[in-house]
């Protein structure tokens, strides 16, 4: 099916957001109240830290099916019943903007984020939908793709599992989704360098307590097993997990780069980034004073 984005229409009402957003959901485009500072509401307190066991369409297959805005770009919906809801209400009524699941439309969107971004696109990419942001433009895509923030200077993929603000219809056709575009998250060997970085200045010079390398080996998968287990606050059991690995076998020179890439291994399967596994590792070295 091909989606397009609505073109804003009518009066002004009481709601505009609501009004916006009943427009979208008849072209079948997801969508969410986001509060200010262009983020969405957050959990009830049934449904905070995902106790609730996450929504159906999370990365991980979730059992919620709370009525409210929960879940972030999850609860994004397509039924006008349920953004009407009194669930919903209260969300619209101190609502900032509008946001839609850019994949749940199938679309993707190239966020540029300065006037530099804008203009790397327009001598780099296909031309199709541009919409006016207040720092760029979006660049709107059929067709979807993983999201990634970040993927070359004022540049983000907005697709599936995340979302975007709705700033109008844009001008000009929308087009396919260009191989120039999924090409800017091929950029993998790019983390095992990052994480080389991070772990190539083990501390030396402590007395080794490790009688066998089995208790290493030992230690290291009971480490990856904490972070593979986590169900909720991932980034603090990565964190904290770090720091139990490097209180043990951090100062006797033990550690490998072997070791540290198969804990960074773990921590990105469970959705953190290289970026933020290098910050954890590197707080966790300077908590411990190495």
């Amino acid at each position: 099916m091909t989606h397009t984005l609505p073109v804003r229409r009518g009066p002004r009402v009481l709601n505009d957001h609501l009004r916006i957003a009943l427009d979208l959901t008849a072209a079948r485009v997801p969508v969410l109240p986001l509060r200010a500072g262009k983020v969405p509401f957050g959990n009830c307190p049934d449904c905070r830290d995902n106790a609730c066991g996450g929504r159906p369409n999370m990365k991980t297959a979730g059992t919620c099916a709370c009525p409210r805005v929960c879940h972030g770009w999850a609860a994004a919906t397509t039924d006008p019943a349920v953004i009407t809801s009194p669930a919903w209400a209260p969300m619209w009524r101190t609502a900032a903007a509008v946001a839609f699941h850019p994949g749940g439309a199938g679309l993707t969107v190239v966020d540029l984020d300065d006037a530099d971004a804008v203009a790397w696109a327009r001598t780099t990419l296909p031309a199709t939908r541009t919409v006016p942001t207040t720092r760029g433009e979006h660049w709107i895509y059929r067709g979807t793709m993983r999201s990634a923030n970040a993927v070359r200077p004022s540049v983000d993929i907005k697709s599936t599992m995340s979302y975007a603000r709705y700033l109008g219809p844009g001008t000009g056709t929308m087009t396919t989704l260009p191989d120039a575009v999924r090409a800017l998250i091929v950029k993998e060997p790019r983390q095992a360098r990052t994480a080389h970085v991070a772990m190539a200045t083990p501390t030396q010079g402590g007395e080794c307590p490790h009688r066998t390398p089995a208790y290493l080996e030992r230690g290291i998968t009971m480490a990856e097993q904490r972070i593979t287990s986590a169900d909720s606050a991932v980034h603090a059991t990565v964190y904290r997990t770090f720091l139990a690995v490097l209180s043990t076998h951090g100062r006797c020179g033990c550690l490998t780069e072997a070791h540290i890439t198969r804990l960074f291994a773990a921590a990105q399967a469970k959705g953190e980034t290289v970026r933020h596994c290098t910050e954890a590792w590197a707080n966790a070295r300077t908590a411990l004073g190495m």
